[in-house]
């Protein structure tokens, strides 16, 4: 399994409630549309504090964490070649400078280990 992971900031002057009713009413069907056929999950895992005297919302290193799975790196390079094509750039791009601060994004892929607990 692959997992492709993307920390990303909202546009200044959005609220937290805003670029989730955004993200997830808009952007996330983009996501569905260019990752079918190739991604097995795409999630958002919007943050928060935990405990607001000691580190606030905006102290945060994402506003949302995106995770894609994928079964297996040919199924990644795929949709990394298909991802790319000018005409969903062209689409994803203009979507994202009206919600996330593109600057601020960082993506990378990780590998997984995970414990079984009794």
């Amino acid at each position: 399994m692959i997992k492709l992971i993307t920390l990303l900031h909202r546009k200044p002057g959005m609220t937290r409630e805003q670029f989730i009713e955004r993200y997830e009413n808009g952007h996330r069907e983009i996501g569905e549309k260019c990752l079918s056929g190739h991604a097995v999950r795409y999630v958002r895992r919007y943050t928060r504090a935990v405990a607001s005297e000691v580190l606030s919302d905006a102290d945060l290193p994402a506003d949302v964490v995106m995770e894609i799975w994928f079964p297996d790196q040919q199924t990644f390079d795929d949709a990394m070649v298909r991802l790319s094509t000018p005409e969903a750039q062209a689409e994803i791009v203009a979507d994202e400078e009206q919600l996330f601060d593109r600057e601020r994004m960082v993506s990378f892929v990780v590998d997984e280990y995970e414990s079984t607990l009794d």
